[in-house]
């Protein structure tokens, strides 16, 4: 069966988009998002470098999960304006089951569901988590749009980027990846 060539997409699942030193937005501005899914119909990530100021254990609390010492205390991320109030929890992929969880790649899983923040509450979850509150979305074709319009720098995803590299350095840290330096980016690339 042929597939019409504009449904052909290229997906950026498992990509960090990088917000060019120009975007003005004050959602955006500065983020490094995380591709969790990119087709035909739009895209889902999840924001990795804007930490929120509450801790994990205040999470816990509020699910009145049982908790070990010292678990609790990093902070969770804004993942992006939608559905502020459900939690995402990116993690390195682990052999454990939890209810609701996709592997996306480069041993990075995706889960949505209570169980795994047990398991994190009581310190026998994946080896690296990270919680978001939200997530970002585009609808079809909306990043496309702005991938042409310079908005976003794409970079093939590392893990390693993701749960060991400080939370202020991520953005320098997956441009660095590819060979750039943010800081000598022009603010007006590609317009003359």
């Amino acid at each position: 069966m042929d597939v019409p060539l504009k449904k052909i997409i290229n997906s950026l699942k498992n990509h960090f988009l990088v917000a060019m030193p120009g975007l003005n937005d004050e959602i955006f501005s500065g983020t490094v998002v995380y591709i969790c899914e990119h087709n035909a119909d739009g895209a889902m990530g999840l924001i990795i470098n804007q930490q929120l100021d509450i801790p994990a254990k205040a999470v816990f609390d509020r699910l009145e999960l049982e908790q070990k010492n010292n678990q609790g205390d990093e902070l969770i991320f804004d993942g992006g304006p939608i559905q502020q109030d459900r939690g995402f929890i990116l993690h390195s992929t682990s052999d454990q089951k939890w209810e609701s969880t996709i592997h996306i790649g480069d041993g990075v899983s995706l889960s949505t569901s209570k169980d795994i923040l047990g398991d994190i509450a009581r310190g026998s979850g994946p080896k690296d988590s990270l919680i978001t509150l939200g997530y970002s979305s585009w609808e079809a074709g909306q990043l496309e749009r702005e991938l042409k319009e310079n908005t976003w720098l794409t970079i093939p995803a590392d893990s390693s980027i993701i749960f060991n590299t400080d939370c202020t350095q991520r953005a320098h840290a997956a441009a660095l990846s590819i060979g750039l330096n943010l800081d000598s980016l022009a603010l007006d690339s590609g317009h003359a």
